[in-house]
């Protein structure tokens, strides 16, 4: 790939992967380290683009894997040395319209939603997170996690039960 195909890459999808990454990384250091490694790697591989197949699954496939990757170093790492993150603070802003009650019990649930979603096993979490936050379709994510159509039915369906599930039994109703 050249440095053309791969700027035209960015400008037609680079926000949804950089979305992607950030979902997956769930810190923004990281998801832009992961984001401009994905567009490195790209531009480091000898891959011809068809515009015809999905390219946008290709690069989600891609950072999937980085992520990984990742993933596994710092665990081998962390078996080493643990570190710790002191940097687990959230923002939030509420808008000046809204009820004050309303909009922090709103914050509290999507807070709670993302810690369900990060404890999910990864099976689980990569399905939602494309499907839900990068509007993929299940044939897409199919593609990028290499799995059949209903396998990647299943894991959303699954993923969601278990998502209501730990949701009620913190004490969240409809």
């Amino acid at each position: 790939m050249n440095a053309g195909e791969i700027e035209k890459c960015i400008d037609a999808f680079g926000t949804d992967i950089y979305r992607f990454c950030l979902k997956l990384c769930a810190d923004r250091a990281d998801a832009e380290d992961l984001y401009q490694q994905t567009f490195l790697k790209a531009l480091e591989t000898k891959w011809t683009l068809d515009w015809e197949k999905n390219p946008k699954a290709l690069f989600f496939s891609l950072a999937h894997n980085l992520w990984k990757s990742d993933r596994r170093k710092l665990a081998r790492r962390n078996t080493i040395a643990p570190c710790s993150n002191f940097d687990d603070e959230a923002e939030t802003v509420l808008h000046s319209d809204e009820n004050i009650e309303e909009g922090y019990l709103h914050t509290e649930l999507i807070t709670a939603v993302r810690q369900i979603i990060q404890t999910l096993p990864e099976k689980f979490q990569i399905p939602l997170i494309l499907f839900y936050l990068s509007d993929c379709t299940v044939e897409q994510i199919a593609a990028i996690i290499k799995k059949p159509p209903g396998t990647v039915k299943s894991r959303l369906f699954k993923g969601r039960s278990l998502i209501k599930k730990r949701l009620e039994d913190a004490g969240y109703e409809r």
